[in-house]
């Protein structure tokens, strides 16, 4: 209970807090998505190729497109050597392709905080059952590791983005107007949340819609994540 005194109120104990570990990479598994710790020389010609002609999937993201096999390895190589955010690669099991990433960002231990970010899904994954492992599986690392916030945030005005962050369970905050400028535009970022508390009855409503019971022979879900909710 919050704890109220005679001039103050102040926030509810933690008692016992013990601050998280940071990732460190292992591979996560699932059983329609297996997320590797991305590599240049494992996945980037394997991705390039999987963006193909999709430049319109960059059109949030601080970087790209990329116009060349050469050029992407570069930035996958510089990026993971930046230890401020840990990038998956998306293996979809049901086609055996690497078809996306996503990162861990804004990890912070001593809070129990951690973002999920930088997520781009080549067009064969989206839509997919290993698309939405993909989160689950990320999320659930997360909160097992001891993380209390759980972070999503996203160009105000990318709705795609804005839909999955709601599909997904997590709570709209607000929005940070002018919040950073990039490619020579401004951003106001909207920002999302799950907490420690709300993981149980996300982690049962993931296990549920990806049951195969839900899915017909053709893989066309006969339930919507949210209805498990």
């Amino acid at each position: 209970m919050t704890k109220i005194y005679p001039d103050r109120t102040v926030g509810a104990p933690v008692p016992d807090w013990t601050p998280p570990l940071a990732p460190t990479g292992e591979v996560l598994q699932g059983r329609y998505a297996r997320l590797e710790p991305l590599s240049a020389d494992a996945h980037a010609a394997l991705l390039f190729r999987a963006y193909a002609g999709q430049d319109t999937l960059w059109y949030y993201m601080p970087y790209g497109p990329f116009s060349s096999v050469a050029q992407y390895h570069r930035w996958v190589s510089d990026t993971v050597a930046d230890k401020a955010h840990l990038f998956y690669a998306i293996h979809n099991l049901e086609t055996d392709e690497i078809g996306g990433v996503a990162s861990y960002l804004r990890i912070r231990p001593a809070t129990g905080s951690i973002e999920v970010g930088n997520i781009n899904y080549s067009p064969a994954l989206q839509r997919t059952r290993a698309a939405t492992e993909t989160m689950a599986l990320m999320m659930g690392w997360a909160f097992d590791a001891g993380y209390r916030r759980y972070e999503w945030k996203c160009d105000s005005l990318n709705a795609p983005s804005r839909r999955a962050a709601g599909r997904l369970g997590f709570s709209f905050e607000g929005i940070f107007r002018q919040a950073l400028v990039y490619k020579s535009r401004n951003r106001d970022t909207a920002w999302f949340s799950v907490l420690d508390s709300e993981w149980p009855a996300l982690e049962k409503a993931f296990e549920s819609w990806l049951d195969p019971s839900n899915f017909d022979a053709s893989g066309v879900q006969r339930e919507k994540l949210e209805h498990f909710r």
